[in-house]
């Protein structure tokens, strides 16, 4: 009877100890990792909004140069020179700043991968 109990008590152990192995411990290896992924995806926003920031600050601050040079100018030919200028280097910066946006999403989106993938 003892034995029973032993053996009983020694298989309970073995099934507690499956359990964790397989169900409990890949669980919390999964919430931590989630947790994770969270945690970059929240800094990465951030990171984006700062920069967002600094790039409407940059674009303000060229209009308003362009508004000066245009409200300083000569004649109508030295406004449309401004004008166009200001327009050229407006269009090349917004392509810039578009690369430089989408490679940050990019990053960010690999590095909230990367703990799911266990790459942390």
């Amino acid at each position: 009877m003892v034995d029973a109990k032993k053996t009983a008590a020694n298989m309970g152990d073995k099934v507690k100890d499956t359990i964790n192995e397989k169900l409990v411990d890949p669980a919390k290896k999964a919430g931590e990792a989630m947790r994770k992924s969270g945690a970059k995806i929240a800094e990465g926003g951030s990171t984006v909004s700062m920069k967002l920031i600094d790039q409407a600050e940059q674009n303000a601050r060229e209009a308003f140069a362009a508004m000066r040079a245009a409200a300083g100018a000569r004649d109508l030919s030295e406004v449309m020179k401004v004008q166009g200028d200001y327009l050229r280097d407006q269009g090349s910066r917004a392509m810039s700043q578009a690369k430089e946006i989408g490679e940050l999403i990019v990053k960010i989106g690999q590095d909230s991968v990367a703990p799911l993938r266990g790459k942390d």
